[in-house]
């Protein structure tokens, strides 16, 4: 397969509908030679030495060219022209293929905001299929760049910068260019923090207020915990100190009182086994001596005071014998 072939444009002219054309034919010194055109191999035109036997007269240019008027889809096809020499013989010959086609419709130039913080641009158009499509951007009046496709994705930054915006499609044979537009697009807002419905965020709202309230109770049952603690604490280290003050006051013992301080289950002496001179010889002043400690005993040992030894009880005296 020829690839140039295949690529090679299969019209050699465009025209456009209601247009006028002249297939470009030239021959001098046509006088006596005959002259023919065909379109679609259907003869149009024949003529020799200025005699006309198809078409008109008017159509014909002196060098041999075909003036077509008021184009319409059904003028396309191809065309061929043939000189014939008086001899029969083809003194030159010409075909080409011409296509047909209508006028391009104005654009519409639209925009779209999306959230990706960009604008897309569309070049709308009516049967955009074989058309060209452009576009101009303008910066303080001067063209930036210029596009080929249908729309156009530009971001907000860009489109700071750039303040207007064009779009042209055009054909072989013609060519419309639209309105300008300045897009009026504003940076999206931050996305909420929730997305929520309204049922769901109040949900959410009463579980961390109770949850904040059941904190504060922890935290006032904690700190009222802590404070009782540390009263109780400030209570024993008073009582502490003021045992140790009333220690530090408390007179020692003598071991006489200790040995006098004795508890009524112990067992004592018996009176009768002691000799009656020792009883006698006791006299009144050394009792009230032995007294005395038990009695400063008792006042200094304060709340607690310690029994007193019951004093001895002197027995009747005998008469001497």
């Amino acid at each position: 397969m020829d690839l140039s072939a295949a690529n090679k444009d299969p019209c050699d002219l465009y025209a456009l509908v209601g247009q006028n054309l002249t297939l470009p034919f030239v021959f001098e010194g046509l006088g006596i030679h005959e002259l023919r055109w065909t379109h679609n191999t259907k003869i149009i035109f024949h003529g020799q030495q200025g005699r006309v036997s198809h078409g008109k007269a008017e159509d014909i240019s002196k060098t041999g060219s075909l003036f077509l008027k008021n184009l319409q889809f059904s003028s396309a096809g191809i065309y061929q022209a043939d000189v014939v020499n008086p001899n029969r013989t083809l003194a030159k010959t010409w075909n080409g293929s011409l296509c047909v086609m209508d006028k391009v419709a104005k654009p519409q130039l639209t925009y779209i905001c999306v959230k990706t913080s960009a604008v897309v641009l569309n070049c709308n158009v009516a049967n955009p299929q074989g058309l060209t499509f452009s576009w101009t951007l303008f910066m303080d009046d001067k063209t930036l760049i210029s596009e080929t496709k249908q729309t156009l994705s530009i971001s907000l930054a860009q489109q700071k910068v750039v303040r207007s915006f064009t779009c042209s499609v055009a054909n072989k044979v013609s060519k419309e260019k639209s309105d300008t537009v300045r897009p009026t697009c504003e940076s999206p807002p931050p996305p909420p923090l929730f997305c929520l419905k309204s049922q769901t965020v109040l949900a959410v709202l009463a579980g961390g207020a109770g949850l904040i309230l059941l904190l504060l109770v922890i935290i006032i049952t904690l700190c009222c915990r802590y404070r009782r603690i540390k009263t109780q604490m400030r209570r024993r280290d008073q009582e502490g100190l003021r045992m140790l003050s009333l220690n530090k006051l408390e007179p020692k013992i003598s071991p006489v009182y200790e040995t006098m301080h004795q508890t009524e289950d112990a067992p004592t002496v018996s009176q009768t086994s002691l000799p009656k001179d020792c009883c006698e010889n006791v006299t009144q002043p050394e009792a009230q001596t032995e007294n005395k400690p038990a009695q400063l005993s008792a006042d200094a040992e304060g709340q607690k005071p310690s029994p007193v030894p019951k004093p001895r009880t002197k027995g009747p005296k005998t008469p001497n014998i």
